[in-house]
């Protein structure tokens, strides 16, 4: 039979076109112009959020090319000629799938010279009013998602939350744009000069206009609409305006753009930059998708829901009463109670969990008292791991170290009633008061947590660097009144160079509670005289420390050695078998590793490792 099948390869022919021919296709080119450049507020904003849409509701690859019109920034007609030159040069020999005209300049410009640019490429005006551009210029191959609101409906909405205001001053600049807005503005605001002032910023310079509006008269509103351009010709790129104004006037700014809202304007009904940005979006994939632009019509986009900051509402005293109805205020600081719930919350849980706790521990001692005058001795017995796996010898370290976050709850709280009873309460002295019952409590919980930190993963325990020698000596301390009691000699090589490790130092305590108990254990039927164990620290190489806990008792079967460290094995009458199986846990939780050995001379040693984190 031959190997060659037509079929066969005509299939895998097929099938590496399909899998080729989406890489290879090229992605569909936007121009996109930018009215003044490409960091002038609100059509920056509009931008941003428009790349964002587009790339988001399109199918297809985007290659998006910006440009600015900057002679849109003069004061006076310029020659548009270089740029035409740009732009045509630019995309030579390039398909180009869509022009969008951001802005009113940018779609002028582009009808002026349509028949120069492009002439058979859709084209798409966004972020307009529809006022600005020659919407019956509008050829079967243009559309636009434009803007259109009634300018009187700011003012209004200015005298419905501040009724007295009597004075409204009128920041906007002096581009070729801005003053046709301030001949259209003030043919639109002339029912209003029986009742309030209009004064016009638009012919002086950045710094004039706030001096000017930190001095504006008693019942002054402002309305800011735009500085792109102030009198002396200066660019103001952005809303840096808005926050230098926000920090001088002396009076209540408002404006119309929902980007605008929360920094620095009062609010009432705005445009939404989202809204438009996707409006025009969708209208751009339209368009790619091969729909004519002339036949998408897109209503203009009108003012929205009014919206307010609530801390400009505050700090000029307007009742939110006065809003229209269905306004939305943002911004609002929560309530004492909505700020602090978690943290006072998790103050009651705490103080629950601390209460049972002190329980416990008042059960334990009195347990352990009963146990010594029946015994007829009052030394500190260690609570092993045999009688409880949670606390063990610890619980007297948690009970000190919990009293002193407890007693400085109790403290603060009983400050806090004080503070409540006065008249007024003194807020600022109460928020200090809470911040130290916080940090009390946190104190207490993370001595809580070291209940549970064996049982949780490495990535959940929270390290610590210490001395390995000094860790050692404080579980010896711990242990010695046992020893004692046990006739047990406990002794202590450690090097003289401090063993630098990362790990918690009350679970490698532990670890040396465990082995040293461990060790008294099996030194039960060994002459008191002869009893001793040795706890020696040494390197292990060059970043490992390593840790011998030695005993003069009978040792350990050889075959019982690899069984030493399981989980509920014991030869204890009265052992629970957790002990050793808790100690590797540990070590191994740390990076470490632990086992059993028996010295030639006679009795056990138990090794283990651990990573230095550095040698000093």
């Amino acid at each position: 039979m031959s190997w060659f099948c037509p079929a066969r390869v005509g299939g895998a022919i097929l099938f590496l076109l399909a899998v080729l021919e989406p890489a290879a296709a090229e992605p569909q080119r936007i121009l996109l112009l930018h009215s003044f450049g490409p960091h002038f507020a609100p059509w920056s904003v509009v931008t941003a959020r428009f790349r964002e849409e587009l790339i988001k509701q399109s199918p297809s690859a985007i290659d998006l090319n910006e440009s600015s019109l900057d002679s849109a920034r003069l004061a006076h007609p310029h020659d548009d000629g270089p740029l035409v030159e740009y732009l045509r040069a630019l995309f030579a020999g390039r398909n180009l799938d869509l022009v969008v005209a951001m802005g009113a300049p940018a779609a002028r410009f582009f009808q002026r010279y349509r028949p120069q640019l492009f002439p058979s490429t859709p084209l798409l005006i966004a972020a307009a009013d529809q006022r600005t551009f020659a919407e019956a210029a509008l050829t079967a191959n243009d559309t636009a998602v434009a803007v259109s609101f009634d300018q009187a409906k700011l003012i209004g909405n200015i005298l419905q939350v501040l009724p007295d205001t009597i004075h409204i001053a009128m920041v906007i600049g002096d581009s070729q744009l801005e003053r046709f807005w301030v001949e259209d503005l003030r043919r639109e605001f002339q029912p209003f000069t029986n009742r309030v002032t209009f004064e016009w910023f638009n012919t002086l310079s950045l710094e004039d206009m706030l001096k000017r509006a930190a001095a504006l008269p008693p019942r002054s509103a402002i309305y800011y609409a735009s500085v792109r351009v102030d009198a002396v010709g200066v660019p103001h790129e952005q809303d840096r305006v808005l926050a230098r104004l926000h920090e001088t006037a002396n009076a209540p700014i408002f404006s119309y753009m929902d980007n605008s809202l929360g920094h620095g304007i009062v609010g009432g009904p705005l445009f939404s930059s989202q809204e438009l940005a996707r409006q025009a979006a969708a209208v751009a994939v339209r368009i790619l998708g091969g729909e004519a632009a002339g036949n998408i019509k897109t209503p203009p986009q009108g003012l929205g829901a009014p919206m307010y900051d609530w801390r400009e509402l505050q700090r000029w005293t307007i009742s939110e009463d006065r809003l229209p109805p269905g306004s939305i205020v943002q911004f609002r600081e929560p309530s004492t109670w909505q700020r602090y719930r978690w943290q006072l919350m998790a103050v009651f849980v705490a103080l629950s969990i601390q209460a049972a706790m002190i329980a416990w521990l008042l059960l334990e001692r009195r347990s352990r008292r009963n146990a010594e005058l029946e015994s007829r001795h009052r030394l500190l017995q260690v609570m092993h791991l045999r009688r409880t796996a949670e606390a063990g010898a610890l619980s007297a370290s948690f009970a000190h170290e919990l009293s002193q976050p407890l007693g400085a709850i109790m403290l603060n709280a009983d400050v806090a009633e004080h503070l409540l009873a006065a008249n007024p309460p003194d807020v600022g002295r109460l928020k200090e008061v809470v911040a130290d019952i916080r940090q009390a409590d946190q104190h207490a919980t993370e001595t809580i947590q070291h209940l549970g930190k064996l049982l949780k993963r490495r990535g959940q325990i929270e390290l610590q660097e210490f001395d390995l020698a000094d860790a050692i000596a404080d579980a010896l301390h711990i242990i010695s009144p046992e020893a004692m009691k046990r006739s047990v000699t406990l002794r202590n090589h450690g090097m003289q160079q401090p063993l630098l490790v990362r790990a918690d130092r009350i679970h490698l305590q532990q670890v040396i509670l465990i082995l040293v108990t461990n060790a008294m254990d099996a030194m039960t039927g060994t002459a008191p005289d002869a009893r001793s164990i040795t706890v020696q620290t040494a390197l292990a190489g060059a970043s490992l420390a390593q840790v011998s806990v030695s005993d003069s008792g009978p040792g350990i079967p050889e075959q019982t050695l690899s069984e030493v460290f399981e989980t509920f094995y014991t030869t204890k009458e009265e052992g629970t078998g957790l002990g050793l199986s808790i100690a590797r846990t540990i070590v191994e939780t740390y990076g470490g590793k632990i086992w059993a050995e028996n010295r030639a001379g006679g009795g056990a040693v138990f090794r283990f490792t651990l990573p230095l984190r550095r040698v000093a």
